[in-house]
Order: structure tokens, then sequence, then C-alpha cells
């Protein structure tokens, strides 16, 4: 363990499965545009909606 936390904030840490997930793009599965948003439903479910083409699906 280091004597300070200088020493932790100086080691960057490995790469993590949650930041290999972080990077998969999502693409719009009638256009294939990669410009998607995220918005919640009134159920409280998740929908995805491309702003290229304005398809939505959950």
């Amino acid at each position: 363990m280091p004597a300070s936390i200088l020493g932790q904030v100086d080691d960057p840490p490995g790469p993590t499965a949650a930041c290999d997930a972080a990077e998969v793009t999502l693409q719009c599965p009638a256009c294939g545009s990669s410009h998607v948003a995220q918005v919640l439903g009134d159920n409280g479910g998740v929908s995805f909606v491309c702003t290229a083409c304005g398809h939505s699906w959950s």
C-alpha cells in the first residue's frame, strides 16, 4: 500500500470489463446511424431513438 494517496492517483488502473463495455456503439436498425439517444418509457423501461431518422425501438 502506498504511503500517500498520491501514489494511488499516479498509478492508473488497468482496463476492466466495464471500460470495454462502455465503448460499444449503438446503431439504428433502420438507417445504421450511430446518433442514438436513450430515453425512459412510461413504465420505467428503456427505449432508444435515432436522432438522424426518428426511428424508435426497445
